[in-house]
């Protein structure tokens, strides 16, 4: 169990928390929310003990083990499978120790030693470890070959993802993991999701990607005007919960304020009258001790809209038997051949469509918008492009390529010289540059903030086709709903690739697959789109076809009857192990709600043995009820708690099991 107690923090001068309370169970799975700057990554580093409260305790049990992901790649020569088994450092020490006794020369008691260390390391799984490793690497989007390669062959993307694959490695009590989809397209973090969902231990993720947290947390925790408030459910959950509270205090607040409003005005009235002075003093007392409410703090939620985009031709463009892919250059710069990564595409835009592009890591979505947008020319074939067409394309190196040494204005007016200053300054004001930020230098912005940038850049130039290639890296969950409203309302025509699945739902209305070098259309989903991704490419089931191309393969009855009694076997399974689970998982339940009183019970008791006042000579009954009290609390917290453990275990068990 995690407690924080009267936790106050201060960074510089600014107060991140201030006497915040919360109690978190073992095994819960906590999403950790709350405005940028609110103090979620310090929070973070007081668990790790990187940090220390400047007032209050955070309170954990000190056997549990601990896993987070490093944020320090460094450039080893040593291969990306090992380097992610070496986030097993007990079983890497354990390893290291078999070393030294077999160098060692034979005696019995070295003998003995080897075998304790040989126990060991079966404990730890060493012997399953180089297969569990390549398949957290692969659902990680690492390909076999990818894994013998040195990790200083990899860019700081994969690097992280070989710090995530560290962290997952680690067995582990308490995993801590934030913003762990920054740097993941859409199939990796379908099986991320699925990992963590069977992950048995407390987790506490940061994360922007609010199907992400939906998928996975049955807790929220919220930091907010520096407290720590805890929601039950997922993220949803949550915004639902705390709009209902946001309408409750805002009624207490306006109540209040008629409350003081009526009796200022009776003191005012009768405070110089005798008869009523009395009176009056009785209401400046109460006036006095009345607690002041703070006002709602205005919303000021981020949004913006697409400028109304400039007319288009149709079709806006045609691909036809395109080989999409990269020139091969010689020393010279000259070209000298191509690599093709998506073959023959035969491809027309037409007006308001709205595509979302599905395939996985390395399929070539990239490849595709980069041609699409120009900056590759086909290898072969030809595509042509509609008289009229402005395209307004983001990707993560736009972002790169903007000037750090120059401002947001700087910036706009180079897109738009003709244009007056205070225009220029309004319009980047709705992108939430204001003031002095709008001429300052962008070196210092966040990844959020200049990718803001880059989409204020496109929203500008009216384009009537947008390519969107992973808008959302780096932007909170603020930013990434406005944006998504915007699209949604954008009149041209939109080809997205995003990991986040809101988004695609929110904006995309078709989807087209890149899957075994050919562009195809996905008869199907998201939800088809998570179900196929883990029969071909996780290994969770037999491949199965696309849906598109399953609707057009003729049927052949004796498989399908096969697959369907193999549906039907697998769902009786699952109802059993349902069955079995159930009661578990309902006493675990109670166990916690009974772990949760008595640590309330307990603090309360605490809290009054530290009051001096209780070790006065007339308080001596109460001191002794209030020791009795502390020992029972304490005893049936061992006794719940060893019990939560054991039903814990038989639960991971049948999930094992299935």
């Amino acid at each position: 169990m995690i407690r924080f107690q009267n936790v106050s923090l201060m960074r510089g001068t600014k107060p991140l928390l201030e006497d915040a309370d919360l109690t978190l169970n073992p095994g819960d799975k906590i999403g950790l929310v709350g405005a940028n700057g609110a103090g979620k990554s310090s929070l973070f580093a007081m668990l790790r003990n990187e940090l220390h409260p400047d007032q209050g305790q955070i309170d954990f049990p000190a056997k549990w083990r601990m896993a987070y992901v490093a944020q320090e790649t460094p450039a080893l020569p040593r291969p990306a499978i090992e380097y992610a088994i070496d986030g097993d450092v007990n079983l890497r020490r354990l390893q290291a120790e078999l070393e030294q006794l077999e160098a060692a020369p034979h005696t019995t008691e070295n003998g003995i030693a080897m075998g304790e260390v040989h126990s060991a390391l079966a404990d730890a799984d060493a012997y399953t470890v180089q297969s569990r490793a390549e398949q957290l690497l692969l659902g990680l989007g690492f390909t076999l070959e990818q894994m013998q390669q040195p990790v200083a062959s990899f860019s700081g993307g994969w690097r992280m993802r070989l710090n995530l694959a560290q962290a997952l490695m680690c067995p582990s009590d308490l995993l801590l993991l934030d913003e762990p989809t920054n740097h993941l397209d859409l199939d990796a973090i379908i099986w991320l999701e699925d990992w963590l969902k069977r992950y048995p231990g407390t987790l506490i993720i940061i994360s922007h990607d609010r199907d992400f947290l939906d998928g996975i947390v049955n807790v929220v925790v919220h930091i907010d005007e520096r407290k720590l408030k805890r929601y039950s459910g997922n993220y949803s959950d949550f915004e639902r919960q705390r709009a209902a509270h946001l309408v409750l205090a805002q009624a207490a607040y306006e109540k209040q304020q008629r409350t003081k409003a009526h009796l200022e005005s009776f003191i005012n009235r009768f405070k110089a009258k005798a008869t009523k002075a009395r009176q009056a003093q009785s209401r400046m007392k109460a006036l006095a001790k009345m607690e002041e409410l703070a006002p709602l703090r205005a919303a000021a939620e981020f949004s913006f809209e697409f400028r109304e985009p400039l007319s288009a031709p149709n079709p806006l463009l045609v691909m036809e038997d395109v080989e999409a892919g990269y020139p091969i250059l010689d020393a010279h710069g000259d070209k000298v051949g191509g690599k093709a990564i998506v073959h023959r595409v035969n491809f027309s835009l037409q007006i308001g469509q709205r595509i979302g592009l599905l395939g996985v890591n390395g399929a070539g979505k990239s490849t595709l918008i980069k041609t699409i947008a120009g900056e590759l020319a086909p290898l072969s074939g030809t595509a042509t492009l509609g008289k009229g067409l402005s395209i307004g394309y983001f990707a993560q190196h736009q972002v790169e390529m903007l000037r750090h040494d120059e401002s947001p204005l700087w910036h706009l007016m180079k897109i738009a010289p003709t244009t007056r200053e205070q225009e220029l300054r309004n319009f980047l004001g709705g992108f939430n540059f204001p003031g002095d930020m709008v001429t300052s230098p962008i070196a210092p912005f966040s990844g959020g903030e200049k990718a803001r940038l880059a989409l204020a850049l496109i929203v500008w130039q009216r384009p009537n086709l947008l390519l969107l290639d992973e808008p959302t890296n780096h932007l909170d969950l603020e930013t990434r709903e406005a944006l998504t409203l915007a699209l949604a309302q954008f009149e041209g025509t939109l080809v997205l690739v995003s990991h986040d699945r809101h988004l695609l739902r929110a904006t995309t209305d078709q989807f087209l697959i890149v899957a075994d070098g050919r562009l195809q259309p996905f008869d199907g989903d998201l939800d088809d789109y998570k179900e196929w991704l883990f029969q071909t490419k996780l290994g969770k089931a037999e491949a199965v076809p696309l849906p598109s191309v399953a609707a057009k393969a003729e049927p052949t009855p004796a498989p399908a009857v096969d697959r369907r009694e193999q549906k039907r076997l697998e769902a009786e399974e699952r109802q059993r192990l349902s069955a079995l689970r159930k009661p578990i998982e309902s006493r675990i339940k109670r166990l916690e709600e009974q772990m949760a009183k008595l640590n309330a019970k307990k603090a309360d008791v605490d809290a009054r043995l530290l009051d001096p006042g209780i070790y006065e000579a007339d308080k001596k009954d109460e001191l002794k009820n209030l020791v009795a009290d502390q020992a029972f609390c304490s005893r049936d917290l061992e006794q719940l708690e060893g019990e939560w453990l054991e039903l814990q275990e038989q639960l991971e068990g049948l999930t094992a099991a299935a």
